[in-house]
Order: structure tokens, then C-alpha cells, then sequence
């Protein structure tokens, strides 16, 4: 079981509504400070972003910054920081994300947050990595969202074992220690052929 010493977190450029979402952010960057356990983000000024990357600062603990030039220009870097990531695009900025960390939280954000976190889970299915992932589930943030993932899985379009590997925990010390515990459940690689056998039985079906 790998050890984690960096953690990459997604979450809002936004607060958020309630002021709970930026107690856990703040929760959570100081943990990982304590911790000395490297924090990875989007390298932004605002939102629940800056308020996780102050409180891992405040606690003695590295934060590294990854943004794309686009957001870079419209100043929203966030200046303090000693590690600055600056790269082409989105999709450079997740996978040098990925590259530099060795697990991923997601906290309550927006479209880029979502797109992020499933994005982790994708590249864990289909075997390009394999590092623990969680949502930070404060105050029933993700439960719709998981109740979902549930029925895709019951609807047959995602495997019960990729889903169990997404953890979820409302509290940040108990979902890192989930997430230092975790063993991926592996899927056999004949669930492909599995999934084209099916796919001919249906076309031979119409």
C-alpha cells in the first residue's frame, strides 16, 4: 500500500453557500499540513481554493499550484505561492495534476470540480493509474451525485467495482485515512469482452 505524501484536491472557486464548505476546506488544508503531506490544487486566489491553500500554508505544509495561462491572465494566480504549475490547457493542468500527486479528494465545487473528479475515476477504470479518490461529502453535498452513480451501476452502465473505489466521507481526517487504507478493487480485463458479447447479443436481438 503506497504511503501518500501529496493529495490533490478539487473544489469551487466559489464558497459556496453555506459557510460549512469553507470550515472543511480550511479542515482539511490544515490536516494535510500537519500532516506534511503536499497539497496539489487548481493554484487559485478564490473560492473554497484559496481557503484550503491558505489554511495547508498557515500549518506549515507545501501547496503547488497548477493553472493554465488563460486563467493566469485573468489574475486570479494565487501570488504567494512558492510552486507554480503554469501550463497550456485544462487538460495539461489535470494530467499534471494527476502526475504530481498521489491521491485525490474532491470537495463541493462546480462543472470544472465534477469534471475533474471524473475524469480520476476514469483513468483508474480503465487501468491508466491507480490512486486512491474520495468526495468530501460535506453536508450531503455529493449525495445525489452518488445516489446516481448507484443507479448507473444498477442500469448496468458502470461496474460495482469501479464504483466502490470512489470513497466518500463527510469528515476530512476519517476520509484520508479511508483513502491510506484503501486497496483498489481490480476488475478483470474480460469485462471488455464481457461488454462485446452483450453488445452482439443486442444487435442480434433487433
Amino acid at each position: 500500500m503506497p504511503e501518500i505524501r501529496s493529495v490533490c484536491v478539487f473544489c469551487g472557486s466559489s464558497p459556496g453557500l453555506d459557510p460549512d464548505y469553507t470550515r472543511a476546506a480550511r479542515e482539511l488544508g490544515a490536516l494535510l499540513g500537519q500532516r506534511r503531506i503536499t497539497l496539489v490544487y487548481g493554484g487559485s486566489s478564490i473560492g473554497l481554493m484559496r481557503a484550503i491553500a491558505d489554511a495547508c500554508l498557515d500549518n506549515g505544509g507545501h501547496v503547488v499550484g497548477v493553472m493554465p495561462q488563460g486563467l493566469v491572465d485573468k489574475e486570479v494566480a494565487y501570488a504567494v505561492l512558492k510552486e507554480m504549475h503554469i501550463v497550456e490547457s485544462m487538460s495539461i493542468r489535470k494530467q499534471t495534476m494527476a502526475d504530481l500527486s498521489d491521491a485525490f479528494i474532491a470537495m463541493p465545487g462546480g462543472i470544472g470540480t465534477l469534471d475533474e473528479i471524473f475524469e480520476v475515476m476514469s483513468w483508474n477504470q480503465l487501468g491508466i493509474m491507480d490512486k486512491p479518490m474520495g468526495l468530501l461529502n460535506i453536508k450531503g453535498y455529493y449525495d445525489q451525485l452518488y445516489a446516481f452513480l448507484e443507479y448507473a451501476v444498477n442500469q448496468h452502465f458502470i461496474r460495482q467495482e469501479h464504483h466502490k473505489n470512489l470513497l466518500i466521507n463527510s469528515r476530512p481526517g476519517e476520509l484520508l485515512g479511508m483513502m491510506e487504507k484503501h486497496i483498489s478493487v481490480k476488475v478483470d480485463s474480460k469485462w471488455i469482452d464481457e461488454l462485446k458479447s452483450a453488445t452482439s447479443a443486442q444487435m442480434n436481438d433487433q
